[in-house]
């Protein structure tokens, strides 16, 4: 006996239908998302959700540190030097003779055996972890040397000298700004060709990535004068500088200019712990001999 189709079950038949379609299509849209998965493209791109892979950071950089570092931290726990890699390709200022090694800095290279100048520079995004030089100066270093500038600091002023933090950590944007507006003033006072501008601004401010001051490892201090050595602070930092881990970066003899290619800057003083100061300045070196022994 046939049954008779009744309107109940054609809607039956007919919600059956849609079920079965829907879930058809949810089977196909799982299988492209794998696919397009293993084809390397982020599930969350194929679904049509924006994503990102940056992270925000503290430009500066600035980091608590404690008062008592001790020189063995500051100069890093193991002997691996920094090491250049190949020169910079396409140099901006290569063609003023400058084409630098772009070093590599490990958190454990000892600071004493980073050497900066017109031969070797840091990365363009290199930047230290900052602290500040003296509480409330404002004028940061490298977190490592900075609790030695503040024990200078301190103790110069027990003997009633004041060592005015002037220009420490400098960005690379920073560098860059400043010697190409030395550049600029050379070439429009002294009637320079940029290449003789350039050559002698590098003279006078280390090419972007070169300075000590991109590192967070020097300081200038209480002037920017050749005068300053005539001064009881230049006296007191001549005889104390070296106990406390710094060195007079560019000396005012002609063969320590000759090596270093900068001149005379008797405010200019670079940390490079107590014991390498010691002696590099009792040996009257330079940086770069005491670096390459000769």
């Amino acid at each position: 006996m046939n049954k008779k189709i009744t309107s109940r079950t054609i809607k039956i038949i007919f919600l059956q239908c849609i079920v079965l379609i829907i879930a058809i299509t949810a089977m196909g849209a799982a299988i492209n998302t794998h696919n397009e998965y293993k084809n390397g493209k982020p599930v969350a791109a194929v679904l049509g959700v924006e994503t990102t892979s940056e992270t925000q950071t503290n430009a500066e950089g600035k980091s608590k540190v404690n008062a008592d570092v001790t020189e063995s931290s500051a100069q890093g726990s193991s002997d691996t030097s920094s090491q250049p890699t190949e020169s910079s390709a396409e140099y901006t200022y290569a063609y003023a003779g400058f084409n630098p090694k772009t070093i590599e800095i490990a958190s454990n290279t000892p600071l004493s055996r980073i050497l900066l100048n017109g031969d070797n520079i840091l990365p363009e995004n290199y930047k230290p972890t900052l602290a500040e030089a003296v509480a409330g100066s404002g004028i940061y270093l490298d977190y490592r040397v900075a609790p030695f500038y503040q024990a200078m600091y301190d103790a110069a002023k027990e003997d009633g000298i004041t060592l005015t933090p002037i220009s420490g950590y400098r960005s690379y944007e920073t560098q860059a700004r400043n010697f190409e507006n030395s550049i600029e003033e050379l070439m429009e006072n002294n009637e320079l060709d940029r290449t003789q501008a350039t050559i002698e601004a590098a003279t006078e401010i280390m090419i972007p990535g070169g300075s000590e001051h991109n590192a967070g490892l020097a300081m200038d201090i209480c002037s920017l004068s050749e005068s300053f050595e005539n001064t009881d602070e230049f006296e007191w930092l001549n005889e104390n500088a070296a106990d406390y881990g710094f060195i007079l970066r560019y000396p005012k003899n002609e063969e320590a200019r000759q090596i270093t290619k900068v001149i005379y800057e008797p405010w200019h003083y670079r940390f490079v712990g107590v014991e390498a100061a010691k002696e590099i300045k009792s040996g009257g070196l330079t940086l770069e001999e005491y670096l390459t022994g000769n």
